[in-house]
């Protein structure tokens, strides 16, 4: 007869966990019980040198070893090692509830994807969470991801979670560091995954040692994973806001010098504003560039819209859009060379001509950059054929 697979894989990543590994264990074969589903407990070693994986042997988990360094590759490890149709993951150092997994694998039979515990709902015990983690660091890179993605979850972080196996494949995790608990949520969020949260609870770690998180460096690693996959946020609504302000300072200074808050400004803040100008259109098509690669690549999910656009805007449109801002740009010069010529090419008036010649070579560089870029586009959309593929 085939070997019966277990309805849950509970997976705990490990490194050094000897002081709690062991009451995790304990926990979770009693949570599965509880819960009355039929699993396994796999803790996924991370290179322990303090006898953790013969505890967790010892009272019947299933030890993987997982050579590559990080909390993300344990758990990916884990995950491959998993045979039940439902995961739950969680740390192996006793600062979640193993054992009130009922919640969680109730909402997975009703049939969502991901189910997440929330600690803000639950409980955070006197000294489980460090006070900037606590009132900064995830509140605010919760907030970021529920912004950029338009997620509903609360706590983004939180390390106990459960899934169906399955998910995973649509997922395509890759990261190996603490990102990965961001990676999952935003992943299964742009794939239109059904998530769900219940409260859970948060307990001081049973560990003598300083915890391997670090809350300033990993904070950064999730907040820069956060941009890295939201190219609106990191390129366009920064660039769309530089080139408006750009283009609202030229235009207002065009007809002559302003006076506001005691102060004049004229033809040297036009020069700021078109390099504000300049820059905005930079990351407005780097957010186009990074989006197309991003849904080539496939790390991504496309968007119908965004297809449709590329589609429609040829290569021949933005080289024909470029090359008609260089032409107006060399109209306005012409016409600032007559007003020189005028004088018999003698003194300029120097804010007069100015006026002219800033909006003139603002519209030479996006009209450049306009042709340049309908070329990488186009060169970004070239399919290979599937023979020349790895």
């Amino acid at each position: 007869m085939p070997e019966q697979r277990p309805e849950v894989s509970v997976v705990m990543p490990c490194l050094n966990e000897a002081e709690s590994v062991g009451e995790c264990v304990r926990q979770a074969l009693a949570g599965l019980h509880a819960a009355g589903a039929e699993g396994e407990v796999i803790v996924a070693d991370n290179g322990s040198d303090d006898g953790s994986q013969e505890i967790a042997r010892g009272l019947g988990a299933r030890v993987v070893d997982v050579p590559r360094k990080g909390y993300g590759a344990a758990l990916m490890g884990g995950f491959e090692a998993a045979r039940g149709e439902y995961v739950v993951m969680g740390d192996a150092d006793a600062s979640y509830d193993f054992g009130s997994l009922r919640p969680f694998l109730e909402r997975l039979r009703a049939g969502d994807d991901l189910v997440m515990g929330n600690r803000f709902k639950g409980g955070i015990a006197e000294g489980a969470m460090p006070f900037l983690n606590r009132y900064l660091g995830n509140p605010v890179l919760s907030f970021v991801g529920r912004l950029f993605f338009g997620s509903k979850i609360g706590d983004f972080h939180c390390g106990l979670r459960a899934f169906r196996r399955d998910m995973l494949p649509k997922l395509g995790l890759q990261s190996e560091g603490m990102e990965f608990a961001s990676e999952m949520v935003v992943k299964a969020t742009l794939s239109g995954l059904k998530i769900s949260e219940v409260p859970t609870t948060l307990s001081p770690a049973l560990r003598s040692r300083p915890p391997h998180l670090r809350p300033w460096r990993d904070g950064w690693r999730h907040l820069r994973f956060l941009l890295l996959f939201s190219p609106r946020w990191l390129f366009f609504y920064p660039g769309l806001a530089l080139m408006l302000a750009g283009l609202a300072i030229m235009i207002a200074l065009l007809p002559g010098e302003l006076e506001a808050f005691g102060a004049g400004f004229d033809v040297h803040t036009m020069v700021y504003a078109s390099a504000l100008v300049v820059v905005g259109y930079q990351a407005i098509l780097f957010a186009g560039f990074a989006r197309i690669y991003a849904m080539t690549a496939g790390f991504l999910p496309g968007k119908r819209w965004i297809e449709d656009l590329v589609e429609r805007i040829s290569l021949e449109a933005g080289v024909l859009t470029g090359l008609a801002l260089v032409l107006a740009s060399l109209a306005m010069s012409v016409v600032a060379l007559l007003d020189w010529g005028g004088s018999g090419f003698q003194q300029l008036e120097y804010r007069d001509t100015m006026r002219l010649v800033i909006p003139a070579s603002t519209m030479l560089v996006v009209g450049v950059q306009t042709v340049l870029a309908s070329f990488f586009v186009s060169i970004l959309g070239i399919e290979r054929s599937p023979a020349s593929r790895p």
